[in-house]
């Protein structure tokens, strides 16, 4: 819950004059102090992270997104809960196929006491993108059901590979659930097949979504604001560590090559559709069985072999050594960032531990959420190359 810190609530601890943080700067703006105290939660946040850790690279997501008539009140988030949902998760499924290119995501959604599969399971960020505004777009209405959306997850996940992470994320924004039976059977059925859920609750703290979490080793969050949100659905971009009782194995992928033919065909990924998108002489071609695909990662519908490039198995490697994070200086007057090429006007400056280049804070936070490498380590590994 988010009011409790330290083993307490909040509300037992001294009073916090939180408006004492933000001071106006020489120009009387605050926009500085805000910076400062946002940069300085996401460099916790970085901090946290540890390298040569076991991680699930190759992850199946089903994320649940509550449509029940709850969503339509603007407490916390305006102009609606679903309104910012939709547009935050939009970002969050574009950031979670750029951070896990050989991962895969599905959608669920619950109103009317019922649930819909809207998406299955698919690398590409564009269907679920239009199935999700789609959905959106029509009247939100009745009651969720929890134990409706997780036996669904359950179904379509306990028959995936024991090797890859299997996950559900909830968005809940409801405070109570339509369930046609018990739910705690549920809970012990997604334990025993190491399926972690993880719940974001858009109200308030609910005890059987802090059951689910604790017992399926997820996480559960309750959001604040808009931001606040934002970071908790966020959080779910990286890849959670694996659970002790899984083996390792290895796993078959192909690399296809992007070829041209004489005569234009269908692909796979649109051969059930009724247009002709997909209709074109140039395509992915798999090693395997030849089947035709005009994007990756995929997995073939043939041969059930997973279909990826080799960029692919290079962004995920991050995930297992992300880069340290920098030394925190004080700012000198005349300080370059290695960056942007200009002069530091931010207090702190923050250092590479390994080249001793110096950063601003908009460039370390660049570096480590996107760039994930160095700039001044690379310069300087491309001139030994070059000399």
């Amino acid at each position: 819950m988010a009011g409790i810190e330290d083993g307490g609530f909040r509300w037992l601890n001294e009073y916090e004059k939180t408006w004492e943080a933000i001071q106006e700067d020489d120009e009387g703006s605050l926009q500085a102090s805000i910076d400062d105290i946002i940069h300085t939660a996401k460099r916790k946040r970085l901090l946290v992270r540890k390298g040569n850790v076991r991680l699930g690279m190759m992850r199946h997501l089903y994320v649940v997104v509550d449509m029940s008539k709850s969503m339509k009140e603007s407490d916390l988030l305006r102009p609606s809960k679903i309104a910012c949902v939709t547009k935050l998760l939009e970002l969050f499924i574009v950031e979670y196929f750029d951070q896990n290119p050989i991962s895969q995501l599905g959608i669920i959604i619950t109103k009317n006491k019922r649930c819909e599969k809207l998406t299955d399971l698919s690398g590409n960020p564009r269907i679920h993108i239009s199935a999700l505004q789609e959905a959106a777009g029509k009247k939100v209405e009745g009651e969720a059901s929890l134990q409706n959306c997780l036996e669904m997850a359950l179904k379509l996940l306990k028959n995936l590979p024991s090797h890859a992470s299997r996950e559900i994320l909830v968005v809940y924004g409801s405070l109570t659930s339509c369930d046609p039976s018990d739910i705690f059977e549920t809970v012990s059925h997604l334990k025993e097949q190491n399926i972690r859920c993880s719940v974001v609750g858009l109200s308030a703290e609910i005890k059987v979504c802090k059951t689910i979490t604790s017992e399926t080793k997820g996480v559960y969050s309750v959001i604040l604001d808009e931001n606040h949100c934002k970071d908790l659905i966020f959080e779910h971009v990286r890849p959670p560590e694996t659970k002790v009782n899984i083996d390792a194995s290895l796993i078959r992928m192909g690399f296809p090559k992007h070829l041209t033919n004489d005569y234009p065909s269908l692909c796979m990924c649109h051969i059930e559709t009724n247009k002709i998108q997909g209709l074109d002489c140039t395509g992915y071609f798999c090693p395997q069985c030849k089947s035709k695909y005009c994007e990756l990662p995929v997995e073939c519908k043939i041969c059930n072999l997973t279909l990826v490039s080799a960029p692919h198995l290079a962004r995920s490697y991050q995930h297992l050594f992300p880069l340290p994070a920098f030394e925190e200086l004080q700012r000198d007057e005349t300080e370059t960032c290695e960056g942007c090429l200009n002069i530091c006007k931010d207090v702190k400056v923050y250092m590479c531990k390994k080249c001793n280049q110096i950063f601003c804070n908009d460039c370390d936070l660049f570096i480590h959420e996107t760039l994930h490498t160095c700039p001044g380590c690379s310069s300087h590994y491309q001139f030994q190359e070059n000399t």
